[in-house]
């Protein structure tokens, strides 16, 4: 696989906040904007941290007092699965066109089997090498 750069896959519509921004803040910029993270700047643009979905987690988790909301409530069932038998490349393609981090893996007599993320994806595309020219 020849070299890419990080320049010509990165995402260039970088969303920022400032470290005295709420977090509910933080948390509308992100829904708004369909993204996973916020990048914390100083006033000169320099990097202060991240602030991303996961970090929402902790935060809903460590709230006093502690929340009784039913994940009923806010959880998505209009869901896009794939099967254990499709093609890397196409679960790829869904999660890139819907803006997906994570797709679950259905099987019809099982049900729910696993969960291919975009983690799993990077790791893939970490592993793959290029055949040498004489293979």
């Amino acid at each position: 696989m020849e070299d890419i750069f990080a320049a010509r896959v990165m995402s260039t519509s970088l969303h920022t906040v400032t470290p005295d921004t709420l977090v509910e803040d933080a948390a509308q910029l992100m829904l708004e904007n369909g993204i996973g993270s916020v990048v914390v700047v100083d006033d000169d643009n320099r990097l202060e941290g991240i602030l991303t979905t996961t970090d929402f987690v902790r935060i809903v988790s460590e709230q006093k007092p502690k929340d009784q909301t039913p994940v009923s409530k806010y959880m998505s069932t209009d869901v896009v699965t794939a099967s254990a038998q499709d093609s890397i490349r196409d679960v790829a393609d869904a999660m890139v066109e819907r803006g997906f981090h994570h797709i679950p893996v259905v099987d019809d007599e099982e049900g729910a089997i696993g969960m291919v993320t975009t983690s799993d994806l990077a790791g893939y595309i970490s592993r793959v090498k290029s055949p040498s020219p004489d293979e």
